[in-house]
């Protein structure tokens, strides 16, 4: 297997390759005509120009092909989906897959390896990007910080997703391979620490417009945003209600009153999306949800996530597919609708987007005692998807935070790992997966690291139960 924490300047030298590749989809950042893909490592970072290149391949989204972005091909979607109470599987064949749904993982399992290696890959790239630009003279300071500033946006993303599937993780923040062949987990806090120092300073570097085309690149909202996503995940109620304050209060994005036209280009409700459009495939949702018609889904929803839908809940007609199998009905996550490029509506594929917002809004005031507030946030919520207000009593706390939960479970199903996430970090796991499924045990919260990253480096310690 390769070996994901150790790098060499051979790594670096091939940094601009995936130039040509971020090309072939719908331009992401505007990239100088017949740019270099192979250039020494003094002058990668040469000028605008050559930068531009490098983060090109770092943001490159294409369904189903294992480069640039590190979440194109699905697995962390499917992954969670099937590990919380979302997604069933009809897919016997895929066994490691299937260990998902039946909470019988082990190291070996190599989706496992890959929800690990691709954002150590990916990291690599960010922080070379980082190290080109800090204190680069030939470089203008309004685009090094920019640069800078989004990098630390996604280099705190990946470092949110690895913290939340694994626990802690190795915090590598340099290229430098002599540093990083052997290194230890740091703990959660510390995590979580370093990706609130990313994006506090990313906050600091970046502004409210955006740069280069659409909302391809993460500006200061989509810093706040997830600044406010890990403030809440730390339970900092009045940090997390603040930043997405900032960003709501803003002005600049509004729920799109259709749910069916969410997920398009240009999105109003976008806060990060990416183009998602390549020569064969769209999104790796719709290629990995939507099935043939006629045919059987490989991942219909779960009775849970069917259930959750309320009489009337626009989401539901707007993002569930059906397909009729003789008289069988299967139902199956319709976010993306997009399998072929040649599609007659443009969908680029979502990071941030508001709605979240206004929940991790109304879950703080919560918190916070605001009873009103909160509920309020939900009922916006609630009513761009056709439905009355909540009948939550705004003097209990328990009840509005079941209000939250489940507007979050209806609305953000099938959307990076969110349901799985809110299971592990409000402590319902246990609780909720232990009543509706077979098999699921505490330890089933965290995957376990990949035998082969666990053979490298004799500094890492397998996570309990594994």
């Amino acid at each position: 297997m390769k070996k994901n924490l150790v790098v060499n300047n051979k790594t670096m030298m091939g940094l601009l390759s995936l130039v040509s590749f971020a090309l072939s989809c719908k331009k992401l950042v505007e990239v100088p005509p017949n740019p270099p893909t192979e250039i020494a490592q003094a002058q990668q970072f040469g000028d605008s120009s050559a930068t531009m290149a490098a983060l090109a391949g770092a943001y490159s989204y294409t369904a189903l092909t294992g480069s640039g972005f590190g979440y194109d091909d699905g697995v962390l979607v499917q992954t969670t989906g099937l590990s919380s109470d979302e997604l069933l599987t009809t897919v016997t064949y895929d066994a490691a897959m299937l260990q998902y749904y039946t909470y019988g993982l082990n190291p070996l399992n190599n989706y496992a390896l890959n929800l690990w290696s691709a954002p150590y890959t990916n990291l690599y790239q960010v922080n070379a990007i980082l190290e080109g630009v800090t204190g680069n003279g030939k470089l203008s300071a309004g685009f090094r910080n920019q640069v800078a500033g989004e990098m630390k946006v996604l280099r705190a993303l990946y470092y949110f997703n690895l913290v939340n599937l694994f626990g802690g993780v190795p915090l590598v923040t340099t290229t430098d391979y002599t540093k990083t062949t052997r290194i230890p987990r740091s703990s959660a806090d510390s995590v979580y620490g370093q990706i609130i120092t990313d994006l506090t300073d990313a906050r600091q570097l970046l502004k409210a417009g955006y740069a280069g085309n659409g909302k391809h690149r993460p500006n200061l909202y989509a810093a706040e945003t997830l600044l406010s996503r890990v403030y809440l995940y730390r339970g900092q109620w009045q940090q997390a209600y603040d930043n997405a304050d900032a960003v709501i209060g803003s002005g600049d994005y509004n729920l799109v009153a259709d749910p069916g036209q969410v997920f398009l280009e240009g999105s109003a409700e976008a806060i990060w999306q990416l183009p998602a459009n390549s020569q064969n495939f769209v999104t790796s949702e719709a290629v990995n949800f939507v099935p043939y018609p006629g045919s059987i889904p490989g991942y219909p929803v779960s009775s849970f996530l069917l259930d959750a839908f309320e009489t009337g809940d626009s989401r539901r007609q707007a993002w569930l597919g059906a397909s009729t199998v003789g008289t069988d009905v299967y139902y199956y996550p319709y976010k993306y609708k997009n399998v072929q490029p040649t599609a007659p509506t443009t969908e680029d594929y979502m990071i941030f987007r508001l709605a979240e917002l206004y929940l991790i809004r109304a879950e703080a005031a919560a918190h916070l005692g605001r009873g009103s507030d909160a509920l309020a946030d939900i009922n916006t919520v609630r009513a761009r998807a056709g439905l009355g207000g909540s009948t939550a009593d705004p003097s209990s706390q328990t009840a509005l935070l079941n209000a939250v939960m489940h507007e979050r479970q209806v609305e953000l199903f099938c959307e990076w790992g969110h349901r799985w996430y809110d299971l592990r970090r409000t402590g319902e796991a246990v609780t909720v997966l232990g009543a509706e499924r077979t098999g699921f045990q505490a330890k089933d919260t965290l995957y376990p690291l990949p035998q082969s990253q666990l053979q490298l480096d004799n500094l890492l310690k397998q996570n309990p139960g594994y």
